[in-house]
């Protein structure tokens, strides 16, 4: 028996198991999943408060060495907003939407990637970098369209045509569906982004799909500027977080990046046009126009036509005036 076979047993077992049904955990989530695991395997209690990270690494570690010939690996990333850091079991080669195609129909990944070309092409412009999707954005994609296709540099399309699309209920269980799984995240205010196994997993994916830009394809005003841009800080994606104030400068930070990353520089300046950090220009759901200012720009419309109607009579009466004098 090889030490690697003395070292793997019903411990590591129970808790790849674990993480494989849970899709993610966290260190808290583990400590008392290792220690029920270890109470049950040792025949003696053993607390949660026993357990520590250097023991949930040395579990990770056993696992990944056991795993990684299926192609398989245990990655951990920080939450963009809550700085824990989240372990997931993801696929370390293969392509992962056609990993997703093992446990969803072909018009429901159709329906998927018309959602992610919406998050990182629609709602991610120059202007507004929202990278997130509102329940009723995404039931709208249910079905496919005519136009908007475009293909990966390997053939594959981003947004599936083929086939009738999904009824709009379908769509509202597909996104639950994903949200349960642990691809994508839901907030408060309603928007879907991906969630942090999401961007492990989809990570080169989604710089193959979405940051090359063909020159027939890009706007003037969008030039070459990556849609999938990474933290100065931390070098992770940026989903959520903030940008420099001038929008042609590709500089990122997570929120949670930006004491350190500032301090460490001895300067609230941006790192790579040296203009000054405001921490109030946003990459996320934030970016998104509010509800507040979208009446504001309709109240704006309205009183713009209510003057336009009102100028329209006084101009008619003075050609009227005119024609009398004349």
């Amino acid at each position: 028996m090889s030490e690697d076979d003395e070292q793997w047993n019903d411990v590591n077992r129970a808790f790849l198991q674990a993480l494989m049904a849970s899709s993610t955990l966290t260190l808290e989530e583990a400590k008392p999943l290792l220690a029920t695991i270890l109470t049950a395997h040792e025949k003696k209690g053993t607390l949660s408060e026993d357990i520590t990270e250097a023991d949930l690494n040395s579990h990770i570690s056993a696992a990944n060495t056991r795993i990684s010939p299926f192609d398989l690996e245990i990655r951990s990333t920080f939450h963009q907003t809550t700085r824990k850091r989240i372990y997931a079991l993801v696929n370390s080669t293969s392509d992962p939407i056609i990993q997703l195609a093992t446990v969803y129909s072909a018009e429901e990944i159709s329906f998927l990637k018309r959602v992610l070309d919406a998050m990182f092409e629609t709602y991610n412009t120059l202007r507004r970098e929202i990278m997130a999707i509102t329940s009723m954005q995404a039931v709208r994609l249910h079905k496919p369209t005519d136009n908007g296709r475009r293909e990966t540099s390997n053939g594959l399309e981003t947004q599936g045509s083929a086939g009738q699309g999904l009824k709009m209920v379908e769509a509202e269980k597909m996104l639950k569906s994903l949200v349960d799984q642990g691809w994508f995240e839901k907030s408060k205010k309603g928007y879907y982004s991906l969630s942090p196994r999401a961007l492990m997993e989809l990570r080169g994916w989604l710089m193959e799909t979405y940051n090359d830009v063909d020159e027939d394809d890009s706007d003037e005003d969008e030039g070459q500027m990556p849609r999938i841009k990474q933290c100065a800080a931390c070098k992770e994606i940026v989903t959520m977080g903030q940008r420099c104030q001038r929008r042609s400068c590709p500089c990122r930070l997570h929120d949670i990046c930006t004491q350190n990353f500032f301090r460490m520089q001895r300067s609230t300046g941006c790192p790579l046009c040296k203009s000054e950090w405001t921490g109030s220009d946003f990459v996320g759901e934030r970016a998104a126009p509010t509800i507040d200012k979208q009446r504001g720009r309709r109240s704006n419309r309205r009183e713009s036509s209510a003057n336009t109607s009102r100028t329209i009579p006084d101009e008619l009466e003075s050609l009227r005036d005119g024609e009398d004098d004349d």
